[in-house]
């Protein structure tokens, strides 16, 4: 019988990692110890060492969050936007804490744990949100997919041997049209992804906007595009070519068709993310990529 907290968290990892394992361990004890409930997927605890006071739910959906003040994700980059289908849908802050390399999205890291814990019981985070996309899938004039992405919509090649050839639109007005291998359409949340992979430029996540990255274009002008976020931005396979693939953050697929026509705008429901830290976006970009700031002065104080 699970115990009536008045505070409840839910606790989302990546069972695969022994590095989530142990630190699933700690988070729960150290929760439960201090009064907060914990709920976690129950075939996600069948590999965890958990205390029987943690609540189990069997359906990994949005309404198993209901009534949890917290979502805490233990995991890489694919954890977490694994996690933040959960926040989206059920409007719950998460809290990432970064098991992978890079981890853009996690707000500590696994030496942090006692602190997030700390905080946790506190509530001393802020919650900021973060910008999504909302993607629709037309051929011959009939919607034929929906589906939504907190870093980006990618629309790639299916197949080696061939490029992909696309028209881009921007606002219901055609830009320019080539070969490629795909074209990245991102948030700013998913600049330091896919579209930086790509050569996108970094976008500050306060700053509103879309991005349109081509991957390896066969023209002249194949530069990104930076656009107001309430711009519609379009691709549109020609319809002679193979079938493409719609990929929205690397996670949920789907085959397009030969001439089908992707259209990405700013989304109707954010992804809400609980902060701990005030440090800027530039320190964090700098300590991500471990740039190289020695020589730096800074600003003359007065």
């Amino acid at each position: 019988m699970t115990p009536n907290r008045a505070r409840t968290v839910f606790l989302l990892a990546h069972t695969g990692r022994p590095a989530a394992i142990r630190s699933a361990e700690l988070v729960v004890k150290g929760l439960l110890r201090e009064g907060i409930g914990v709920r976690v997927l129950e075939y996600e605890a069948a590999d965890l060492p958990l205390p029987e006071e943690v609540e189990l739910v069997k359906e990994a959906t949005a309404q198993c969050l209901e009534g949890c003040e917290l979502l805490i994700v233990l995991g890489g980059d694919g954890t977490l936007l694994r996690g933040a289908e959960f926040a989206r849908a059920s409007g719950v802050p998460m809290l990432g804490v970064n098991l992978g390399s890079v981890g853009f999205l996690a707000e500590a890291e696994r030496d942090d744990l006692d602190k997030v814990v700390d905080r946790v019981v506190s509530k001393s985070y802020e919650v900021e949100e973060r910008m999504t996309v909302d993607v629709v899938v037309h051929r011959n004039g009939d919607i034929v997919h929906t589906d939504w992405a907190l870093n980006e919509a990618a629309v790639q090649k299916a197949g080696a041997e061939k490029l992909l050839e696309v028209v881009l639109e921007i606002d219901g007005r055609p830009v320019t049209g080539f070969g490629c291998d795909g074209i990245v359409l991102s948030t700013p949340t998913g600049s330091t992804a896919y579209a930086f992979s790509a050569g996108g430029p970094v976008v500050w996540p306060e700053v509103e906007a879309l991005l349109m990255v081509p991957i390896s274009a066969h023209a002249l002008f194949a530069k990104p595009l930076v656009t107001s976020p309430n711009s519609v931005l379009a691709v549109e396979l020609l319809p002679h070519i193979p079938p493409g693939v719609l990929w929205c953050d690397g996670r949920r697929t789907f085959e397009l068709p030969p001439g089908a026509r992707v259209e990405v705008r700013r989304g109707a429901v954010p992804v809400r993310l609980a902060r701990l830290h005030h440090a800027s976006f530039t320190d964090r970009l700098v300590a991500k990529f471990a740039l190289p700031v020695s020589g730096w002065r800074g600003a003359p104080h007065h």
